[in-house]
């Protein structure tokens, strides 16, 4: 991985002066992300979202690489259809085989693990040379804030209100980065904006292998989550040192977990929001234990996951 002094040296992907919120962590997201890139040509996608309205507002784009925009659910398709012209383009000779161009497309978690899951999962299937980077924010932010398969238990959003009846979000957020794991794909990670080292590391393996890549990345949202803009990487970082968030890889079926030794209680990393705000008042107090119930199991799992895949390399290796 490169220094941070190389890092910072590097051309902006995405410029300045974009239209997103402050604190936004989707650009955080992308700038970390293709950070990873290094000086390799990059094509560029992303799905309808707060990340592409606020970018390309006609006729301005901030975008310092060849940028296709595509529908909200068919991002993964479209950059799909960009790589396989790539290579058929490099067939018929009109492109040299050794030029290395890498092709990267982001989409909120709306455009991901719900109406864009099906091109997604296509993409992944075909084996295309690309990577997906959901920025997940928890809903979809950019029509309303209303929930999606991201929005955590519990959460206020304006289609998961909080009133007598109901409490929040009734289902549980789906766990998108195993069901990519289970594509069989070369490389899934999970990651975070608080954590760059990381995200930049786990970009770099993801743009550099050879076939399809998933990258989750948590990318607060200061006005979806009611919190303040600068403390995007604060409640961030929090999510990861609670376990409410988790960071892992699947480098070529082989699971690896971050298992911090001493978690902070997910309290610490609900209570900063406006949205879990309804969960601190009195009689709340079983919602918030469930909540960390199923933190707790989830951890388990990914526990379980890695002794398994590390199980079976040590056996191949004997």
């Amino acid at each position: 991985m490169a220094t941070i002094k190389e890092l910072t040296d590097l051309d902006e992907r995405l410029a300045p002066g974009h239209r997103l919120c402050g604190g936004c962590g989707a650009s955080i997201a992308v700038r970390q992300v293709l950070m990873g890139a290094g000086e390799t040509p990059v094509v560029t996608g992303c799905a309808t979202g707060c990340l592409e309205v606020s970018t390309t507002l006609f006729p301005y784009t901030s975008w310092n690489t060849s940028f296709i925009h595509s529908a909200f659910e068919n991002a993964a398709s479209t950059m799909s259809g960009v790589e396989a012209a790539y290579r058929a383009l490099q067939r018929s000779g009109k492109i040299k085989k050794d030029k290395d161009i890498k092709f990267v497309t982001f989409g909120g978690d709306g455009g991901t693990y719900d109406i864009g899951l099906q091109a997604l999962s296509g993409a992944m299937e075909r084996g295309h040379n690309m990577v997906y980077v959901c920025y997940d924010n928890g809903a979809y932010m950019n029509t309303g804030i209303e929930r999606s398969g991201a929005t955590p238990f519990g959460a206020w959003t304006t289609t998961s209100e909080v009133g007598e009846v109901l409490k929040g979000k009734v289902e549980r957020s789906k766990d998108l980065t195993s069901i990519m794991a289970a594509h069989h794909i070369p490389y899934v990670a999970q990651a975070s904006v608080s954590h760059w080292k990381d995200l930049v590391n786990k970009a770099e393996k993801a743009i550099n292998y050879d076939g399809p890549a998933f990258l989750n990345v948590l990318a607060p949202c200061p006005r979806g989550w009611r919190i303040a803009s600068d403390k995007t990487i604060e409640i961030a970082k929090l999510g990861v040192d609670t376990n409410y968030w988790p960071l892992f890889e699947i480098d070529h079926g082989v699971w690896t977990l971050k298992d911090p030794k001493r978690p902070k209680p997910l309290d610490d990393f609900l209570k900063p929001q406006g949205r879990f705000k309804h969960l601190f008042k009195p009689g709340m107090e079983d919602i918030r234990a469930q909540m960390q119930e199923m933190v707790d199991e989830q951890m388990e799992y990914l526990r379980n996951r890695v002794l398994g895949s590390q199980y079976l390399v040590a056996s191949e290796e004997e």
